[in-house]
């Protein structure tokens, strides 16, 4: 379902990762592991198609990618219901009542999104996923902000995502309970001789 093949990525045009070469089918969770700063972010947002890498390639149908970072992606004048509706015309989707019962919104579905706790609008941003369609789902750190019970809450979506032959890439520090592969992205550490030969290492 997505093959990525001696990838290499970059942050601010210094190299961070290079080399990197996995597969992950359907029905399958890879979990990135790794220190802060190591790569993951830049590796998951080049997986997403949000930057170029540099070297490699990554491999998957078109448009079977979505992708949830740090920013929850909701608006605080809009209703829970009207968030996920939102976003379900963006992607030419329906399903938001599946969205609303998988992250237990359905009671809160009017009430306006910028009155949620940080927990509320974490589980409102990772509902997104559910109305995207998409079988692909990319995911930085995405239980900040969650106390247990919504992690396990969550934990049982992306379980059901894969039993309904999605997939999914990771980077966490949470143990979910799944049963998936563990990449550590640190063998995979950039060398400072693959600077680019345009980067003014004064900036290292």
């Amino acid at each position: 379902m997505l093959r990525v093949s001696d990838l290499a990525v970059a942050r601010g045009g210094v190299p961070i990762l290079s080399g990197v070469s996995f597969d992950v089918a359907a029905g399958e969770a890879l979990v990135l592991r790794g220190p802060n700063g190591s790569g993951k972010t830049t590796l998951l947002r080049t997986l997403a198609g949000l930057q170029p890498p540099l070297a490699g390639a990554v491999s998957c149908a078109e448009d079977s990618i979505a992708y949830a970072a740090h920013s929850d992606g909701i608006k605080a004048n809009l209703s829970v219901a009207e968030n996920l509706a939102f976003w379900a015309a963006v992607f030419g989707t329906s399903g938001t009542q599946e969205a609303l019962s998988a992250f237990d919104l359905t009671d809160l579905a009017t009430r306006q999104a910028g009155a949620l706790s940080a927990g509320q609008k974490r589980r409102l941003g990772l509902a997104r996923l559910v109305v995207t369609g998409r079988p692909i789902w990319i995911l930085d750190e995405p239980t900040v902000s969650l106390d247990a019970s919504a992690v396990a809450l969550f934990a049982g979506v992306i379980e059901r995502h894969l039993t309904a032959g999605g997939a999914a890439v990771i980077a966490t520090h949470i143990d979910l309970g799944l049963t998936a592969r563990t990449l550590d992205v640190a063998p995979y550490k950039a060398r400072a001789a693959n600077l680019r030969a345009d980067f003014d290492e004064g900036f290292l």
